[in-house]
């Protein structure tokens, strides 16, 4: 469990720094590993590569800090690493769908990506009593629908599926 603590040593130091620069290396070396295997390590578990956890977290500090502070957005483009307006404003908006100038005005709704906590949870190694019973035949019967891979599409889709007679 000592690569856990590693890998959750090494997101602490990324979390510390979000308004800073993020050394790689650095975080492959808390982790104890190359900064090849960090990246593909990180990337497998978290189910996102490093820089999009990073770029992600660092839009999510930005947009608190927007609606909270007065601070202007050119400030909070730098404070996070962006030399250029446009390149920060093209990050916010990939992240939250907003410009940082509209996250400022009151009401305005942002995506917060959380920081990443690793654990491991172990289940199983205790007896559980089965028995295998055979019984009569059953018939299950449905219907098939077509789905996408626009998930708010198939929200929409399936209640509007069941109401059909």
């Amino acid at each position: 469990m000592e690569w856990l603590k590693n890998l959750s040593n090494a997101i602490e130091y990324i979390e510390d720094n979000l308004d800073k620069e993020i050394s790689y290396e650095e975080a492959a070396r808390i982790a104890c590993c190359s900064t090849y295997y960090f990246q593909r390590l990180f990337s497998y578990v978290a189910g996102v590569s490093l820089s999009e956890y990073i770029r992600k977290r660092r839009m999510s500090q930005a947009a608190f800090e927007l609606q909270r502070t007065d601070k202007k957005v050119l400030d909070v483009a730098l404070k996070y690493g962006y030399t250029s307006p446009t390149s920060f404003n093209r990050a916010f908006q990939s992240v939250h769908g907003i410009t940082p100038a509209a996250a400022k005005s009151k009401g305005s709704t942002l995506n917060a990506y959380l920081p990443i906590k690793f654990s491991v949870k172990v289940t199983g190694g205790s007896a559980m009593p089965y028995r295998i019973a055979e019984t009569e035949a059953i018939r299950i019967v449905g219907i098939r629908t077509s789905l996408t891979e626009d998930m708010e599409e198939n929200q929409r889709i399936v209640p509007d599926f069941w109401k059909d007679p």
